[in-house]
């Protein structure tokens, strides 16, 4: 018997990020939106900003967070600028949702991982994701 993977956030758009995890990580790509848009469609492409706050697997502490500088980051979406996790998960959404993403190694820094932001090299990253514009 395998035990189910289970990834809950709190559903707020612009709230501040908090996430609670059962089981195992999820294999493959997996993405939840818990919040739908009403804005404009991000398109591979689109120059995107968003505030994010990134964890592995696990953790309750942050690798990263745009909510925890105040300051939102803005990417090119689709063309490689990003993780592929994010690449692959972002177009197709509206401005104003709030998406769930667990992303595997394969779709994230691979298997070298980020020592230095303590992520290793079989770590599943997890992020909640606002999307606050796109052009």
């Amino acid at each position: 018997m395998t035990q189910e993977s289970a990834l809950k956030a709190n559903a707020a758009f612009g709230a501040y990020p908090t996430l609670e995890f059962q089981g195992p990580a999820f294999r493959g790509l997996h993405v939840e939106e818990l919040v739908e848009g009403d804005g404009p469609l991000v398109r591979k492409g689109d120059t995107v900003t968003v505030n994010y706050h990134g964890l592995v697997w696990g953790s309750d502490k942050p690798f990263d967070s745009s909510f925890d500088r105040h300051q939102p980051a803005s990417f090119a979406i689709g063309v490689g600028q990003v993780i592929q996790g994010w690449d692959r998960s972002l177009p197709g959404h509206n401005v104003g949702s709030r998406l769930l993403l667990s992303i595997p190694p394969e779709y994230g820094y691979g298997s070298r991982g980020v020592p230095q932001a303590g992520i290793g090299g079989d770590d599943t990253l997890v992020f909640v994701v606002d999307i606050v514009s796109t052009r």
